[in-house]
This record gives C-alpha cells, structure tokens and sequence, in this order.
C-alpha cells in the first residue's frame, strides 16, 4: 500500500497538542536516562501489554489520556510496557488483512508497527505513537506524517517499512500473537498485566501493575500521595513549551541537565 495515496497538506496550527507532544518526549527521556536508578531491575519489571488497533476511539483514549500517567511518575520504572497494533483485524483466505475500521486503519496499524521496530526502545517509539493517536482522539489521523516533523525524526525507515513486505510481516507477527491470547481477546483496547486480563478496569492499570510488582521497594507512583504532585507538575510543564522546534529524545543534550531542569521546576511548583 503506497503511502503516497495518503498524503495530505499540513493541518493548522496545533500549538497546544505540540506542546503536549514535546512534553511526554521529555518525559520518555527522563524516564530512560533514571532507568539505572529505578527501584526494581529489569527481571522484576510487571509485563504491561496493550493490543489495540489505530482508529479505535477506546484506544486512542486509553493512549492519549492515560498511559502517559506512566511516564508523568516513577511507575515505568518497574513497567515493561508493549504495545501491539493490530486489535480486531483479521487475516482474509486470499491473505490479505481486513481491519475493523477499514483501510485507513490497516494502514496505521502498519505505521505504529513499522515505528515501533524502527525505534524499539519503547521512550523512542513512544512519543510517535502519541502523537499519531492523538490525531486519531482529534479526527484528524490522515495528518500523522506530521508527527515525523513534530518530533524531529527520520521518516525514511518507517515509509520504507510501510512500503515494504516488512510492514506486512510485522502486522502478521501481531496478528499471531493477538490471535494467540488466553482468554481470547473480546475487544479492544484488551490489557494484559503479569500475563492476565484485566478486562474493562484497563483505565486502573497502574494498582494492578503494583498489585503484580514482586520487587521490594514500590516506587511512589504505587502511594496515592504521588497523584497530585504529577498532575500539578504537567500542567505546569505545558505553559512552558511554545514554539515550534521539533524535539527528540536524542537531540536533547545532557541527560542530568534535563534531570536538573525539571527537579528545579518541580522545587518551583512545590
């Protein structure tokens, strides 16, 4: 499927969805540049996995307005978070893959999946999956090649993988490991902690990934008292990003500074 038939001029200005963008992109940073730090090691991480497809307005709800709650907290510290686009699709006789919403969905559902193998760490992959499901939650998804320019990344190997028999075997891959579910999925966004369904609680995922943490020492996001601070903290933190400068986790310069800078807003708002 040729991306070229999906092009469009660029939206409006979208000052305010920019920000937020640039703002989990930080966050995803600081949260890979404290891994060593983290309160648990990658063996006692809880498995956190989502399948979903693209056009999904449940999905796009759970990415958009609640996943990040992951990144605004110390919570990913002890999450192994995968994301699997590909949700209520299935594989037609003559092998092609029809999706639930049509086309346009088969065709993001590639996008996510051609991203997520393009830039596997997931505080890489994270910030372009926001993004295109953001303009999802904003009817506005047949703009998501904006996302490359929003956050300053190479577009060439997605678009590669997209028109290539790579995107096709990727959603295949998914495909398997959707269909290979137990319980079966029923629907989507289908959530999945330490290897069980958490069904339609998925928006509480954060008590079951602490319920299923075998660790020690809990990071604070498992307290209530750490819900407040995080919320103040991100609507502070999106007065501050204007402009239009594409950001990326890999253009942003010295980790600790970035650790310092936000420990100086974070002192500010206290």
């Amino acid at each position: 499927m040729a991306v070229a038939n999906y092009r469009n001029s660029k939206p409006s200005g979208q000052p305010a969805m920019n920000a937020l963008l640039r703002f989990f992109a930080v966050l995803s940073v600081i949260a890979s540049a404290s891994a060593a730090a983290a309160v648990a090691d990658s063996a006692k991480k809880v498995s956190f996995e989502i399948y979903y497809e693209t056009l999904c307005p449940y999905c796009s709800n759970l990415i958009v307005n609640y996943l990040p709650e992951l990144f605004e907290s110390d919570l990913i510290s002890i999450t192994d978070l995968k994301l699997l686009p590909y949700g209520n699709a299935k594989i037609s006789p003559n092998g092609t893959i029809v999706c639930q919403h049509g086309p346009y969905e088969c065709l993001l559902n590639t996008v996510e999946a051609c991203a997520i193998h393009t830039w596997p760490k997931l505080e890489d992959h994270f910030p372009f999956v926001y993004c295109v499901e953001n303009l999802v939650y904003n009817n506005n998804y047949t703009y998501w090649e904006t996302c490359f320019k929003k956050l300053g990344l190479d577009a060439s190997p997605v678009i590669n993988c997209l028109n290539s028999d790579l995107g096709k075997k990727l959603e295949l891959r998914y495909a398997a490991a959707t269909n290979a579910l137990e319980p079966p999925h029923t629907y989507v966004p289908w959530a999945v902690v330490d290897g069980k369904p958490i069904y339609d609680d998925y928006r509480n995922f954060a008590s079951y990934i602490c319920k299923a943490y075998k660790g020690t020492n809990k990071p604070s996001a498992c307290t209530k008292s750490s819900v407040g601070s995080v919320r103040k903290l991100k609507m502070y933190m999106l007065r501050y990003f204007g402009g239009e400068e594409p950001m990326k986790s890999k253009v942003f310069g010295s980790r600790q500074s970035i650790l310092s800078w936000l420990q100086g807003i974070a002192m500010e708002i206290a």
